[in-house]
């Protein structure tokens, strides 16, 4: 089916993105990401998301459900005995806690696609949240660090000011 005739019938298109158009951008020590998508309404955030060898990320609680997706490297949950490597697929539900841990023997960095809905609530040693990361922060944080670099404006799929 042509483009005009699907604009003509109100049939939605796919939206495309290549991987040079959206670029990563540090998120914090020994982490990048490269967001894909955001649904500030549904509290829906897809990223692509590099952490180094040996990176450990804060201990965090999930408000929604997360769908993960390794493409290279490998790494854990300090909580649980399970490696993810690629190829795993891992499903995280609601209300989940746990600690991500690129493991150090990985000789390149490891690659994880992440489908997010709701909130990571980032906590402390004592199990309070000590910050907030949800679709609108992570837009915020990424168009940030993006000007920071000196790189253009990322057109993230279901930001309503770009798309």
């Amino acid at each position: 089916m042509s483009t005009q005739i699907e604009e003509i019938r109100g049939i939605p298109k796919a939206i495309h993105r290549g991987e040079d158009e959206m670029p990563f951008v540090p998120l914090s020590p020994g982490v990048a990401v490269q967001l894909m998508q955001v649904d500030i309404d549904l509290g829906f955030w897809a990223v692509r998301t590099k952490f180094d060898a040996g990176t450990t990320v804060q201990r965090h609680r999930h408000t929604g459900t997360v769908y993960a997706y390794t493409t290279s490297g490998a790494w854990r949950y300090l909580e649980y005995p399970e490696v993810n490597t690629a190829g795993s697929y891992l499903y995280e539900p609601a209300g989940s806690i746990h600690t991500l841990h690129a493991l150090s023997e990985n000789e390149d960095q490891t690659d994880v696609f992440f489908a997010i809905y709701g909130a990571n609530l980032n906590l402390d040693e004592d199990g309070n949240i000590s910050s907030i990361l949800d679709a609108g922060g992570i837009l915020k944080l990424y168009y940030r660090e993006c000007e920071k670099a000196k790189l253009p404006r990322p057109n993230v799929i279901g930001d309503k000011r770009t798309s």
